[in-house]
Order: structure tokens, then sequence, then C-alpha cells
């Protein structure tokens, strides 16, 4: 026979149900720092991208080189010998005389010139300004490129001006004149 107290034993109180049935739902959830969690496993499951990290280039070196409201900077790299002004083949230029300025600095390296390309951008300034600033620019870089030649030294014998630039400068226009030092003329009647 079954008596009140086995009955007791075996029916579980309706709060002791509650207890257990928070109890398998909290193992159930997952807890707050559970979930912050999750993405990380995500990302970390995912294929990580490769950086495309290329091989090193051959040494680039740039010159900058200044005259009057002109300047240029110029890139020395490895190549055939093509020199270029603003994206444009030096061969291409009308004037002989610009052509042989810029090509100045190239003539006392040797051959060596053919195996490398010179890339000129330059802006500001006139035709002729333009080039002796391109001048000054590639002998720059030239000098940096070929650090065993000692160029530095051998273009400052040449011709100092391939290495320094010129710092003279415009003067300013002063009033009571159309230019720094010409004066408005008086007439009278």
């Amino acid at each position: 026979m079954v008596t009140k107290e086995d009955t007791k034993k075996s029916k579980p109180k309706k709060e002791e149900v509650a207890k257990e049935e928070d109890v398998v739902k909290a193992k159930e959830l997952p807890k707050t720092s559970e979930v912050k969690e999750e993405p990380k496993a995500e990302e970390a499951t995912k294929p990580k991208r490769k950086s495309s990290k290329k091989k090193p280039k051959e040494k680039a070196v740039t010159g900058k080189g200044k005259r009057k409201s002109a300047i240029a900077r110029a890139t020395v790299k490895k190549g055939n010998g093509i020199i270029r002004v603003n994206r444009q083949n030096l061969d291409s230029f009308n004037n002989r005389f610009v052509r042989e300025i810029v090509k100045e600095a190239t003539t006392h390296v040797g051959p060596e010139a053919n195996n490398i390309d010179i890339s000129v951008n330059v802006f500001g300034g006139g035709t002729m300004g333009q080039a002796q600033a391109a001048r000054t620019a590639i002998a720059v870089a030239l000098a940096g490129y070929f650090e065993d030649m000692k160029l530095k030294e051998k273009f400052m014998d040449v011709d100092r001006s391939l290495v320094v630039s010129d710092p003279r400068r415009v003067e300013s226009k002063k009033w009571k004149g159309p230019k720094a030092r010409a004066r408005y003329q008086k007439s009278y009647r």
C-alpha cells in the first residue's frame, strides 16, 4: 500500500520543478560572454586573406630641381635608357637646345645611362626654366642612383648648377612702378 508520505516523496513540489527547469534553461542558453565569443570563432574559421606582398622593386631614386618658378622631380630606375618629361619622350621635343639641356647630366654618366629609365615631372615657369629644373633634378637623382661612382663630385667639377638649384628669384614689384625697379613716366604739357 502507498501511504501519503510515499506520495509526497514521489511527487516533487512545484517550486523544485521550477528550479530544475531554470537550471536546464541556463545550461541551454549561452552566457553573454559566450555570445561575444561566437563571432570571434566564426572569424577564426573564415580563411584569412593573404596580403599581396610583391617582391621589392629595383631601387628607384628621386631628385628635385628648381629654376625660377619651375619645379622638377626626376625618378631614376632600371630600364632601357628612355627619358620622359611629363610623360612625353624627350626625343619628341622640337627644340634641340632643350633636349640637350635635359640630357646633359646623362652624358657624364657614360654607358650605364643606357640601362636606366628617367621620368621627370615639371610644372611652373617657362620652357627654359623647366628644362634647367629638369636638368638639375636628373643630375641629383643620378648621383643618388650611382652612389659608388661619386657622380656628385664629378658634376660639381663640370658645372655646379647640375647639382645645386639656382637660388635666384624674381624681385617683387614695388609701388609707383610697373616692375620691381622701373618707374612710371611723367609727362608735362
